[in-house]
């Protein structure tokens, strides 16, 4: 069956009975109608914009549109809009995972584990695991050894501290659950497919194996599946407080448990729908509220600032510089810039990536950004409008397009 689409601008004289004589042909010819909109025009009559199923040379069409030319005001056939690749179905995430920028089994000299074997050798076994990991399968559980156990540890007790003091409430409930269900624990690193599984029942977001870091599109159109591509393997244990680039920790401790909280992940959604078919220059405005956001993101409590963005939330140190209201007795430190979370502003703002951030945007709660993304999201010039079909596992989008 085809899934190719047409779309039609219509004009006809507005009268009692205009749309069931519209939809009267496309009844007659078996079209399927995917979108329909109306509105009046200024002289008075209607304007339809009509989407369906079907190919323009299909001789049922072409018997469609020359019976509407005869009997509307008029008749225009919209062309496809050519826009990016993007995934429209789940499984169709398997063709990006693997596009890596870095990391992965291959790391840098300056990397602590570089001259480790046994860590480069466990880094090049869940690479694999990463690589041949497919939609639908249950995500391999790791090994882990005591080194790694013991960074976990060491980790997870100094973060836990500083979130009863600095992380927002929605996150320090969930941690609680986490515990309370012994997912978490200090003696022993989470395995991501039960991760995974709380977050399922939860809000439907789910973990899905990476080998390293994605270039922007990529990550962003996985969220708008609620998939968040996750890596399994953990930084060097010579440095436990440090990491050259996305782990174990920061997946886990940082991100997994907002996703859990229905606001947030409506949020990371919102961003990850609005990525898909963008150009590169509307990605990298999304790219930029993700990272002032779901990455660095604060809240204004009564209470003082307070951390939801997960590079705080797995950051010992800046999670103390972002929300503390105080500095020791000498310390000349700059205190950061806390300005209000308005996105339009967000997406304009750059940033530092090996430094902690010297603006952070706080929202008066995830409700209030979720809502402030969505009215974003909304605004931005688009050629198509898309939803997520969770039935279907798909992406619906309301016009004819092409991928390029």
């Amino acid at each position: 069956m085809s899934t190719e689409r047409l779309s039609l601008l219509i004009e006809l004289h507005d009268h009692p009975g205009a749309l069931h004589d519209l939809l009267g042909p496309f009844l007659e010819h078996n079209i399927d109608l995917t979108h329909i909109e109306s509105r009046p025009t200024q002289g008075g009559d209607m304007s339809f914009y009509v989407d369906f199923i079907g190919q323009r040379d299909d001789p049922e069409i072409a018997s469609l549109l020359k019976e509407l030319q005869a009997s509307v005001s008029s008749l225009t056939i919209l062309d496809e809009r050519t826009v990016p690749w993007f995934p429209r179905h789940i499984w169709e995430l398997d063709q990006i995972a693997n596009r890596t920028l870095d990391a992965g089994a291959e790391l840098e000299a300056d990397h602590p584990g570089f001259s480790d074997p046994d860590y480069r050798e466990q880094r090049a076994r869940i690479d694999q695991i990463a690589r041949d990991y497919r939609h639908g399968q249950t995500i391999p559980r790791i090994e882990y050894s005591a080194e790694e156990a013991n960074t976990w540890r060491v980790v997870f007790e100094t973060l836990r501290e500083q979130h009863h003091h600095f992380a927002c409430q929605e996150y320090q409930q969930i941690m609680a659950e986490l515990e309370g269900l012994d997912l978490y624990r200090t003696d022993q690193v989470p395995q991501a497919q039960d991760i995974s599984d709380f977050l399922r029942s939860r809000t439907g977001f789910q973990l899905r194996p990476v080998a390293g870091l994605l270039n922007s599109r990529d990550f962003l159109n996985g969220l708008a599946f609620r998939v968040f591509f996750s890596t399994q393997y953990l930084r060097h244990h010579s440095r436990p407080t440090y990491t050259p680039e996305p782990d174990v920790c920061h997946e886990l401790i940082g991100h997994a448990p907002m996703f859990a909280d229905p606001a947030f992940a409506d949020f990371s959604q919102e961003i990850g729908l609005a990525s898909l078919g963008a150009s590169d220059a509307e990605i990298e405005r999304l790219a930029r509220c993700y990272w002032h956001s779901v990455e660095f993101g604060v809240i204004r409590t009564n209470k003082g600032i307070k951390a939801y963005g997960a590079g705080l939330l797995s950051s010992s140190g800046e999670l103390e510089y972002a929300c503390a209201d105080y500095r020791p007795a000498g310390d000349s430190e700059t205190r950061p810039e806390i300005r209000d979370w308005i996105p339009e502003a967000a997406a304009e703002q750059d940033f530092p990536i090996t430094e902690y951030q010297p603006v952070y945007f706080a929202a008066q709660s995830l409700n209030q950004a979720r809502q402030s993304m969505r009215e974003h999201c909304r605004n931005l010039p688009r050629m198509f409008y898309a939803r997520y079909v969770e039935a279907t596992q798909s992406i619906w989008v309301d016009r004819a397009v092409r991928l390029s």
